[in-house]
C-alpha cells in the first residue's frame, strides 16, 4: 500500500475486513514490512478466490478505521463481479 495511506492512521489496524463490490467480507492480517503497509495472512487466498491476475487493477477504499472496499479490475479495464462463494472459513469476517 501507498506511504501515504498510513496518514489516515493513529495507528495502522493489525486487521483490515475487506469487502467486495457485493458486500462479502474477508479478514487480512497487516503488517510494516521495509516501511511499507503490506497485506498479509488472508490475502493470497483471497486473490486466489477471487482470481485476481498479474495484469489486474486492485483499488482500495477506507470505508471504516478497519474495512477497505475492494474492486477489481480486469485487463480491459472492467469490474470483475466476484459473488460470494465458498470462502475459507479461516478468513471469512462475520458480519
Amino acid at each position: 500500500m501507498p506511504l501515504d495511506f498510513t496518514k489516515h492512521f493513529v495507528v495502522v489496524p493489525t486487521k483490515f475486513k475487506l469487502r467486495n463490490n457485493i458486500g462479502c467480507s474477508w479478514k487480512v492480517t497487516v503488517k510494516l514490512m521495509n516501511g511499507r503497509v503490506t497485506l498479509d495472512q488472508g490475502w493470497a487466498t483471497y486473490a486466489a478466490v477471487h482470481q485476481i491476475k498479474i495484469s489486474y487493477m486492485v483499488t482500495f477504499k477506507l470505508l471504516t478505521p478497519d474495512t477497505l472496499k475492494v474492486i477489481i479490475f480486469d485487463d480491459d479495464g472492467i469490474e470483475v463481479v466476484n459473488k460470494c462463494g465458498k470462502h475459507d472459513e479461516a478468513f471469512a469476517a462475520k458480519e
